[in-house]
């Protein structure tokens, strides 16, 4: 298969479940062409699924050790995935701005409840109709309206390349709410988020992670056409934490893509972001 790329890569740095060199090797036996590391970065507290501060230095200098020795066998890049909290820990703050990396992914994992503690809606259905129960008094449009707060402050503060995962709350979400995508509100801001997101120039990345259990992309599909419209930049990422999850839906999101209209995508070629041709 043509465009055997991904750039949204979880090792062992953060939650992913194998090193560089696992994901590397296997990658070179499936024939990527290139392959970008994306740990998630550190936050002001601990959590069992980002990265430390003490490890950074760790994490680029074994990623150049790969770099040199897969010189020839595929593109290598080096990132991280960066959440957006507040003001003082976003992609936007200097200490991550002067970080050697290629490339930034800003995403939204974690809202405040209605006491402003931090809660973290990326999460199994179960937990997360759980925690909207508990923490927001059973109001899901309230936690809806509270994440996308968050994303508009992450895309508006800037200082990142690509957008992990857009809406990725709507699966959660509708397991809550059923029929959430097709009420006309949501719909609207959806659109409203997407059309700022490529105003903005961002790289819309297409995560594939939950495809083979879900049948949904982030964002979802039937935004894909929409995107097209707006001119959008996009790139097709797995978000995999398991080698052999790099490819997960990826012939699936692509052919969706150009059934969308779209005829090209975003890569990793010659040390900068290019647009290749899905044909």
């Amino acid at each position: 298969m043509k465009h055997l790329t991904n750039y949204h890569t979880h090792t062992l740095y953060c939650d992913g479940r194998a090193s560089m060199e696992d994901f590397l090797r296997f990658a070179a036996s499936q024939h990527f062409t290139s392959l970008g590391f994306s740990s998630h970065a550190p936050l002001p507290f601990s959590t069992a699924w980002t990265m430390e501060w003490d490890r950074m230095e760790d994490y680029l200098a074994e990623f150049a050790r790969m770099k040199r020795r897969y010189e020839g066998v595929m593109e290598l890049c080096i990132g991280l995935e960066i959440d957006y909290l507040d003001e003082k820990s976003n992609p936007s703050v200097e200490r991550f701005r002067e970080l050697p990396l290629d490339y930034r992914i800003g995403s939204v994992h974690l809202i405040k409840d209605l006491e402003g503690r931090i809660v973290d809606i990326d999460c199994p259905p179960q937990h997360y109709r759980q925690l909207v129960d508990e923490r927001f008094g059973g109001d899901v449009v309230e936690v809806i309206h509270r994440y996308y707060k968050q994303l508009y402050a992450l895309i508006e503060g800037g200082g990142f390349d690509i957008i992990g995962h857009a809406d990725k709350m709507h699966y959660n979400a509708m397991t809550y709410r059923p029929g959430l995508l097709d009420e006309p509100w949501y719909d609207e801001l959806v659109h409203a988020y997407l059309a700022r997101i490529v105003e903005l120039g961002y790289i819309v990345e297409i995560n594939t992670k939950a495809y083979e259990d879900t049948h949904t992309f982030f964002p979802n599909q039937r935004y894909f056409s929409y995107l097209c419209q707006l001119g959008a930049r996009v790139m097709v990422n797995s978000d995999a934490h398991y080698p052999d999850r790099i490819a997960s839906g990826r012939s699936q999101a692509l052919r969706q893509l150009s059934s969308a209209g779209f005829h090209l995508v975003t890569e990793w070629v010659g040390s900068s972001w290019c647009q290749v041709h899905l044909a």
